[in-house]
């Protein structure tokens, strides 16, 4: 079955994976291992659990600069921590400010939907305020959209789909000044920018120290290479993290105390993200750090240079995204797949084009002559044939859109593309040139049954 996955193994994956090495992906897997079956719901029964968390988050606060009150919780993922953030400033909102009643947070176009998907969660209200032309959020618009039901704002440091870190000290400011919590997004940077600051990148101020943060998610299992399932939430104040807790001991069983959304969770992740930092240290992170920004730095000047591409944004670091006015971008991720290359595509959003997404990690490094011989091969051959995106949206599509299910739209989009609405199909470029034409709500409605769909059957 694995055979059917990308070759992460080899190197030429540019999304999804994290992979040190193999010296480092033996000393991970041995310790997880180790605590494959103690179960971290009880600190009582399985104490190591609970130290081996203690000082992960403590290496963890201090990295982002979070002083001596700051406290946090190990999670599962980005998800876990967004979603645990949000519902600790929802009820402490409950109890400091009674007369909120429809709490909101004001989250920037580029925010991660996993704070949309803690809205849905929670019954809270997003607040979209659109970026400026290199997708940072716009610190007036911000605060314009506070209102008196605002209970949180939200800062990515960096994105994930353009790598580019929000004005954070400005947003703090703002957020203290109308006395509102404030969230910095960090999951897939906390690992990665406090190490490429050292090395000497423009990285703006980000973390706990900034004045007017007050809680910061990052992940582990991204540029920490822990094995998945290893995440933080943080809060500069320890007092707040109680509000995240879950506690029940009003029925015939055990009392059940939860400090994160997790009540059984296994042994084996808090204890590969714990031998794993203490593996490599600030010495081997910086060393893979500066990996990446030097593999990053060399495909972003590459890809400058090829005449139908163009980055997106002003990336510091080595997340971005490449785009074009004149070629099918959807068509090159296909056509690089089909060389063993594996870049993640994402839709067009507001001010943001269809576009290409590159991660590059360590494992990446040692590829990107190769990746950019076969990057710039695959341009002049979609420039050869010029094979644009489709802009609009076929008749018989947009006729469906007025009072079509889902599973019609599935049914008509599958057609039109001409592939098994029930399967995997080979190739996504002449589906993903439908879908960005789609509004995202249809898309959304699309991908939910196309899901479904994939996942009968088993």
């Amino acid at each position: 079955m694995k055979g059917q996955d990308v070759p992460w193994a080899a190197g030429r994956v540019f999304a999804y994976v994290y992979d040190a090495g193999p010296e480092a992906m033996d000393l991970v897997t041995r310790a997880y291992s180790k605590y494959l079956v103690e179960n971290g719901l009880d600190p009582t029964s399985f104490p190591s659990c609970l130290a081996l968390e203690k000082q992960v988050i403590g290496m963890a606060i201090d990295l982002q600069e979070g002083g001596p009150d700051a406290r946090g919780s190990f999670t599962s993922g980005g998800t876990e921590s967004i979603l645990l953030s949000l519902k600790t400033a929802r009820d402490r909102a409950r109890d400091l400010y009674p007369h909120i009643t429809q709490p909101n947070i004001v989250i920037a176009d580029t925010g991660h939907p996993a704070f949309l998907k803690a809205c849905a969660y929670f019954d809270l209200k997003p607040v979209r305020v659109g970026v400026d032309e290199h997708f940072r959020a716009v610190p007036a618009a911000m605060e314009a959209a506070i209102d008196d039901q605002t209970i949180l704002m939200v800062g990515s440091a960096p994105s994930y789909a353009h790598g580019v870190v929000d004005p954070i000290e400005e947003l703090g400011e703002i957020a203290a000044r109308h006395e509102i919590l404030f969230h910095v997004d960090c999951c897939v940077g906390g690992m990665y920018l406090p190490f490429a600051k050292e090395l000497g990148a423009d990285i703006p101020a980000f973390n706990l120290s900034v004045p007017g943060v007050t809680q910061l998610s990052m992940d582990f299992h991204k540029w920490g290479y822990a094995a998945k399932g290893a995440s933080s939430i943080l809060y500069k104040h320890g007092d707040m993290r109680k509000y995240q807790i879950f506690a029940w001991s009003g029925w015939v069983g055990y009392s059940v105390i939860n400090p994160t959304i997790s009540s059984t969770k296994s042994g084996g992740p808090i204890a590969g993200c714990w031998a794993i930092l203490n593996h490599l240290g600030r010495d081997g992170y910086l060393e893979l750090v500066e990996k990446c920004q030097t593999a990053s730095g060399k495909i972003i000047a590459a890809v400058n240079e090829m005449p139908a591409l163009r980055v997106l944004g002003n990336p510091k670091i080595n997340l971005f995204s490449i785009t074009s006015d004149t070629i099918d971008v959807f068509a090159l991720a296909e056509d690089m797949k089909a060389k063993g290359w594996y870049i993640q595509p994402q839709f067009g959003f507001a001010n943001s084009p269809a576009n290409l997404h590159l991660s590059v990690g360590a494992s990446n490094a040692p590829h990107v002559d190769d990746f950019i011989r076969d990057l710039g091969a695959c341009e002049a051959a979609l420039r050869q044939r010029a094979a644009a995106g489709t802009s609009t949206l076929p008749p018989d599509i947009a006729t469906a859109l007025n009072g079509g299910s889902g599973g019609d739209l599935i049914a008509m989009l599958s057609q039109t593309a001409g592939i098994d609405p029930d399967k995997l199909p080979d190739r996504m470029d002449d589906i993903n040139k439908l879908l960005n034409v789609l509004p995202a709500d249809v898309r959304d409605q699309l991908m939910v049954e196309f899901v479904n769909r994939l996942y009968v059957n088993q």
